[in-house]
Formats: structure tokens, sequence, C-alpha cells
């Protein structure tokens, strides 16, 4: 049997949100719009490249979660995962997901923080390579990433750094928009937005 590694993006491949903003959200109801409308004008300067999204992703998110605990964080992930699966996954995505024996691996790739989706990469018992938080040495959130922001030549390098590529017959990658093409270059078979 051929052995086949498949990567799936996250946000709008898997999801039909972006979970960054949708976990904040549920887990900040009282503060999101505040805070959603102070970062706005840094959130268009990001999207016209005037500025790196990788920082103005930190910078949002450190105004959440800066100084809590990994079990704090680890409670408000849990909590939006029990709340919102399968609410926010392509139902065609996980079905799709389910039905790749275990034979293969399955990898969820984001630019999205490890924080909220590990609880998803659990549940399909999945591995994850995402952009991850730091933490200091009590174990609490120090506002910053412990790595680069995992988009565009990140997916590619991260995956390179932790799967042995040569172990598998196919690979096979899932994603929706120009920051997957560097992951799509790894791939003998690539899908473009197609579980939505």
């Amino acid at each position: 049997m051929n052995r086949k590694l498949y990567l799936f993006d996250f946000d709008g491949t898997l999801t039909t949100k972006d979970s960054l903003f949708d976990f904040l959200k549920f887990s900040f109801p009282n503060h999101y719009n505040k805070y959603f409308l102070i970062f706005f004008p840094f959130f268009i300067l990001a999207k016209l490249k005037l500025a790196e999204p990788g920082r103005i992703k930190e910078k949002f998110i450190a105004r959440f979660l800066k100084g809590k605990s990994y079990h704090e964080i680890q409670s408000l992930s849990n909590r939006y995962f029990e709340k919102n699966y399968p609410l926010i996954i392509h139902p065609k995505a996980d079905e799709y997901i389910k039905s790749v024996s275990n034979y293969h691996d399955k990898f969820i790739v984001s630019a999205s923080v490890n924080f909220w989706l590990q609880p998803f990469a659990d549940h399909y018992g999945m591995g994850l390579i995402c952009t991850e938080a730091e933490f200091d040495e009590q174990g609490y959130f120090t506002g910053k990433f412990a790595s680069e922001n995992c988009n565009n030549e990140q997916k590619k390098i991260r995956i390179e750094k932790e799967v042995d590529l040569s172990l598998y017959d196919e690979v096979i990658a899932f994603g929706d928009t120009s920051g997957d093409r560097a992951m799509f270059e790894l791939a003998t078979k690539s899908f473009f937005k197609h579980f939505n």
C-alpha cells in the first residue's frame, strides 16, 4: 500500500470562517469589538502589504491573552472547540478527514496559533504544524510567538523541518489562498478550495 501524507490548511480550507477572530470573539465577547476597532486600520495595512501580517496578528492576540496562564488558555481553547465543532468545519472536510485511513499521516498546517487549533488536531488524530505561542518559565503567555508566522514560505520550511517527506509515496495538500502555494510545491497532488 502506498503511504500518503495529507496536509490541510485550516482557515477557509477546513473551516467556514477565520478561527482567529472567531476564537477571540467567542472567548472575549465583552472586549472583542473594542479591540477589533482599534486594530482595524492595522489589518488594512497588512492586507495592503504595508505592514507585516504576522506582527499585527501577534499584537492583536496579545491584547486579549498576554499574561494568561497556559491552563487558562487551554481551558478557553477546549471550550471553544466544544461549542463550535462541528459548526465551523465544512461537512465535506469533516467527512473526508474521517475517511482517511490511520495508515496514512495527516497534518493541519496553519498560520493560526496552536492555542485553539490543538483541540481540533487532537479530535481528528492529526499532527499540527502552525504558529506557536511563547510561554515564560512560569507558564504565562508572553504575548509573543515562539515561531515565525506559519504562512507562505514558512509552511514549506516547517513541513520540511518537522516531517520526513522521504517516507511517503504521495503528498496530498489542501489549501484556499496564495499563502498555501509553497506548501503545494511539496505536494504530488494539490486541491484548491476543495471543500467549499
